[in-house]
């Protein structure tokens, strides 16, 4: 039987505001009471696995191992996707199998993938956090069957996407347009022509005087761009699923 151990869970969704992160949250704290439950971040991209799984590779890489993250952005809910258990490098990630977790998977030294076939007697067809997802949360971390069956990485949904995704895949509450890819993505480039300008790297925002564009590496390892006390995405015209045109390899 599959088990997991868990230090605690953390919530990564693109619910925003509203009613259903709190009603995931106290379905949870009926059947794991004692469990720490954190709300990691939901403002992933909305309907964008495929730009949501390299943020939250970036987002998982310095904080505690022994989390169980429950990880949903699920355009395709009530519909035939399946869901997934992935255990990598010391965590453990719930979610759709749309591509939300292949990039963890991919990326981890260690992985084990599992498809999750036990569902719950009743549920509603779009809701699957709160009603599928969290009950199989807790039933792993009770160490009650979910009808797991190994899954080989390979068939994942999302396994074929890039390495690097040279795309935005989120905008902060400062406007700082943050990438998908890494630095050793940039073949050693030190500036890059984005939104009709040419911006140079510095280390930090004190580097550039207030009003300047740049690029730096952010504290999730990735390629952002910003301006300093100016917002890039207003600077840049850019948002969230833009391109990033960089040299071919």
């Amino acid at each position: 039987m599959l088990t997991f151990d868990a230090m605690r869970i953390a919530l990564a969704t693109d619910f925003g505001a509203g009613p259903y992160v709190g009603q995931m949250q106290l379905a949870l704290s009926a059947p794991l009471p004692g469990l720490p439950c954190i709300d990691l971040i939901h403002d992933l991209p909305p309907f964008r696995p495929d730009l949501a799984a390299y943020l939250l590779l970036a987002l998982v890489r310095d904080v505690p191992d022994g989390t169980l993250y429950l990880a949903i952005v699920d355009p395709g809910v009530g519909g035939p996707r399946d869901v997934l258990f992935v255990e990598a490098d010391g965590n453990g990630f719930i979610g759709p199998d749309n591509g939300l977790l292949a990039i963890v998977a991919r990326r981890a030294r260690r992985c084990a993938v599992h498809r999750l076939a036990w569902r719950p007697a009743r549920m509603s067809r779009s809701f699957h956090g709160r009603d599928l997802m969290v009950p199989l949360v807790a039933r792993l971390l009770s160490g009650r069957d979910i009808a797991a069956a190994r899954l080989p990485p390979t068939e994942m949904v999302g396994a074929g996407w890039p390495e690097r995704c040279a795309r935005i895949i989120y905008a902060d509450h400062y406007g700082n347009l943050m990438t998908g890819l890494r630095v050793a993505d940039l073949q050693g480039l030190s500036e890059l022509d984005v939104g009709g300008e040419r911006i140079q790297r510095a280390e930090t925002f004190c580097e550039v005087p207030p009003g300047a564009v740049f690029w730096y590496e952010n504290a999730l390892g990735l390629v952002e761009f910003a301006v300093n006390q100016g917002r890039a995405d207003e600077r840049l015209a850019l948002r969230v699923g833009d391109s990033v045109d960089l040299p071919a390899p």
